[in-house]
């Protein structure tokens, strides 16, 4: 039983959520694995806890795909 891990910031909506978990279940599913043992699991930073290149996320405009 996969256990796909993502650890992401707080911005994505409800429907971006919904796709990400849809489209990794996919990928397992295209390599014979059944959806049902596919487990997604999404753990949500605030940005003043996630920091790219030098900077806290907070402190300035994520850029989409970040």
């Amino acid at each position: 039983m996969p256990v796909v891990i993502v650890e992401m910031l707080d911005a994505q909506d409800m429907e971006q959520k919904k796709q990400l978990v849809k489209d990794l279940t996919h990928a397992f599913v295209k390599i014979g694995v059944p959806a049902e043992s596919v487990n997604v699991i999404l753990r949500e930073n605030p940005k003043s806890c996630w920091a790219i290149a030098g900077k806290i996320c907070s402190d300035f405009e994520v850029p989409q795909g970040a």
